[in-house]
């Protein structure tokens, strides 16, 4: 047999040591807060176990490999997967190692030699903070509100979730800060499409753009690097109210390029310059007397502006809206918006002008008041207005007719015809005339009742005797109502045989008195009485004789009015 030498503990001990010294040397240096290459050999469900060559092998939590919560590790074993090496060794001998932070450091060099070639570098918007927007591209980066667009963005929120590309302006890997721009990269595009546009740009050119921007007066048009105003009057021949009821921004649009200051750069365009204007032709397509629709689309107090068609408006005046209303603004028949009918009434296509009428739609009633109401006829009607010169009756709806103060009364005289009718009083008028053209419609009232001065001759003939009431003593005579609202008059003259000085001294007012009718003038409506001739026998007979030799009695009546006339 052969001898063997029994191993002691010492011996074992140092045979450990040298061992482990040997793997030292094969497997080489591990320093913590490195990234080193290893191979995945084993997962279980909280980590994943790689061998990175070291005396022992590391663990890297199974959660570094997930991409997205709920979702699946995007490892299995035998994968090469970069690590860094947190800590060589934990308190289980195991080496800490972290994926995740590998990788960041990674994107962190990536980023650093992107900068160094002043390369671009692409992320996706992930959120608001303070003063800009968070982007995400491998790390966080902080995107400046200023760097976001050429022009200020009001809502940053609608760009969480977009991919851009960005240029890094400010970066510290000590510090984790990296900065970026968007602003740099359009400006540089927006420069070079600039010197595109420029060959192209003049007036009359008719350029493809976008709605940059919409304003209160116009739409700004991207044209390719240059922006080019579209003012609201130069969008459509029809009447616009916004920007916004035509466009949106982000909408292609084809312009015309009205004007252009290369000092400036300012360019003016039009859409609607490019389109026939509508009123080329609108004499054609209405002629006077067409009956035509249309969309009320502006009131003012003198009548309503109606769109025929886009570009092309006609007026309803506030007088041609109603034969019968009174109209005071238009508001009162039509409301903005409205569809209505009216008439062609005149145009102007040079002007821009076409009148309209709304109540030539219907047949004018008062052509039709002729025939119904033949002067003569015996009306019933409200009193719907008194005035100083008369009351308005109302004939038809929207149609009343005037009774004038002279045509109230056969024997009264009215100062005020309030002093006689109320608005809501019924009354009979006879129709005096109608007047279509300036559609005035006359009445009359006593004329619905017998004049009691034409039969006047035939009660009272001259040299009759007749008791009536003094009504009124004047220095020239006394007034002496014969039946109720006809009056003679009592010159002074015939009060009594003797001169009376004064009229008072024979009658007083109120007084009952019998006279005798002397002269009548029907046509004037007067009537000449007489006390001192009531003793006279024949004195009818003397009185005409008196007349003979004083002349024309009618005339010496009539003086004795004018007389009267002149001292009231």
């Amino acid at each position: 047999m052969e001898n063997q030498t029994p191993r002691t503990p010492e011996i074992e001990t140092e045979d450990f040591a040298t061992l482990f010294a040997q793997s030292e040397a094969q497997a080489g240096p591990i320093e913590e807060g490195k990234v080193v290459p290893g191979t995945v050999i084993a997962l279980s469900k909280d980590y994943a176990v790689i061998d990175i060559g070291y005396k022992s092998e590391g663990q890297v939590p199974i959660s570094e490999f997930i991409s997205a919560p709920g979702g699946e590790p995007a490892v299995k074993v035998g994968d090469k997967v970069e690590v860094l090496v947190e800590s060589r060794e934990n308190d289980t001998g195991m080496v800490v190692l972290s994926k995740e932070k590998a990788d960041k450091m990674r994107i962190w060099d990536e980023i650093s030699a992107a900068c160094e070639r002043d390369e671009l570098v692409e992320g996706v918007i992930v959120g608001r903070v303070k003063g800009g927007l968070s982007v995400d591209i491998g790390v966080k980066a902080f995107l400046p509100g200023s760097q976001v667009d050429i022009r200020p963005v009001r809502n940053l929120d609608k760009l969480i979730g977009e991919k851009f590309k960005f240029k890094v302006i400010k970066f510290n890997k000590k510090r984790g800060n990296i900065v970026l721009s968007r602003r740099v990269l359009l400006e540089k595009e927006r420069e070079e499409l600039k010197k595109e546009t420029l060959k192209n740009l003049k007036e009359g050119a008719i350029l493809k753009g976008q709605v940059k921007n919409l304003t209160d007066y116009g739409a700004f048009i991207d044209l390719g690097g240059i922006d080019g105003l579209l003012h609201v009057t130069d969008m459509s021949w029809g009447r616009i109210g916004h920007p916004s009821e035509m466009f949106e921004v982000g909408q292609e649009v084809r312009v015309v390029v009205l004007k252009f200051d290369p000092a400036s750069e300012r360019v003016s365009l039009g859409l609607k310059q490019i389109q026939e204007d509508p009123w080329h032709r609108a004499d054609e397509k209405y002629p006077v007397g067409t009956r035509v629709r249309g969309k009320v689309v502006s009131l003012t107090d003198y009548g309503a502006f109606i769109e025929l068609e886009q570009g092309v408006e006609g007026l309803v005046h506030v007088s041609e809206m109603s034969w019968t209303k009174r109209v005071k603004h238009p508001s009162k028949l039509v409301n903005q918006g409205d569809q209505v009918e009216a008439v062609v009434l005149d145009i102007d296509p040079k002007a821009k002008r076409i009148s309209l009428g709304m109540k030539q739609i219907e047949a004018n009633p008062w052509t039709l008041l002729e025939d119904k109401y033949p002067i003569g006829t015996t009306i019933r009607g409200e009193v719907r207005n008194v005035t100083d010169f008369g009351v308005f009756v109302g004939v038809e709806e929207g149609i009343d007719g005037l009774v004038h103060v002279s045509d109230i009364s056969w024997t009264e005289r009215i100062k005020h015809p309030g002093d006689k009718f109320k608005k809501g009083d019924v009354v009979e008028a006879v129709v005096l005339n109608i007047d279509v053209e300036n559609e005035r419609f006359s009445l009359g009232i006593k004329q619905a009742h017998v004049d009691p001065w034409t039969t006047l001759s035939e009660r009272h003939p001259v040299g009759a005797r007749v008791k009536g009431k003094v009504t009124k003593v004047t220095d020239f005579g006394a007034f002496v109502e014969i039946e109720p609202g006809i009056e003679g008059l009592v010159h002074v003259s015939e009060m009594k045989d003797e001169r009376v000085e004064n009229p008072r001294d024979v009658v007083t007012e109120g007084q009952e008195v019998e006279v005798k009718v002397i002269d009548m003038d029907l046509h004037e409506r007067k009537i000449a009485l007489s006390i001192k001739q009531l003793n006279r026998d024949g004195g009818e007979e003397d009185y005409r004789e008196y007349l003979r030799r004083q002349g024309d009695g009618r005339a010496r009546l009539g003086d004795l009015m004018e007389k009267f006339n002149r001292r009231k």
